[in-house]
């Protein structure tokens, strides 16, 4: 451990707002995002929708996070998750969660860029990222029905807030045309 202290980091009052700043602007563009999608969407798209929610948090391998959650049934076999990471440091993340008995619109999710993630850690960002990261992702051919699949995609945010805003709009419209509900 180092013997002195970061002083000069600790009263650098304008990181410290800087990233407050930061982390109210993705707090509210994930509020706008998740007010832009009816609870009757989603439930067309997974019958069991339990709504939207925001969690967040300071310490994912050291770094803050916000997780917008548009669908939350977290079973293996029928569950669905479907949820956009901010993982500060690191990027965004789209992040699609089908269960082992869901049906799986894999061309879908192919063709608007979505990398099949570890199955077997579908909650551990980390290593979803890192797997990815590596390239490994994503097989020559489908993982066979009745496996679970996690669909993982970064997503580059580029301008202002509007525009923001929009890319992860038609993000979410291209995820609920894969309709796996039913």
């Amino acid at each position: 451990m180092k013997s002195d202290l970061d002083l000069d980091l600790w009263l650098d009052k304008t990181l410290v707002q800087r990233q407050n700043q930061l982390k109210a602007d993705f707090l509210d563009l994930f509020e706008q995002l998740g007010n832009s999608v009816t609870n009757e969407e989603l439930t067309h798209f997974f019958s069991k929708s339990k709504g939207k929610k925001i969690s967040k948090g300071n310490q994912l391998l050291g770094f803050p996070y916000l997780v917008l959650d548009f669908i939350r049934d977290f079973d293996l076999d029928y569950g669905c998750n479907f949820r956009f990471v901010s993982w500060f440091g690191h990027g965004l993340y789209c992040c699609i969660y089908l269960g082992k008995q869901m049906p799986q619109p894999d061309q879908l999710f192919f063709d608007n860029g979505f990398l099949l993630g570890r199955n077997d850690l579908p909650w551990d960002l980390a290593a979803q990222v890192d797997w990815i990261k590596a390239g490994t992702a994503t097989p020559d051919s489908p993982q066979n029905q009745g496996e679970a699949r996690l669909w993982i995609k970064e997503i580059a945010l580029l301008g202002d807030h509007k525009n923001c805003l929009q890319i992860l709009r038609d993000e979410v419209r291209k995820i609920l045309q894969a309709n796996p509900a039913q």
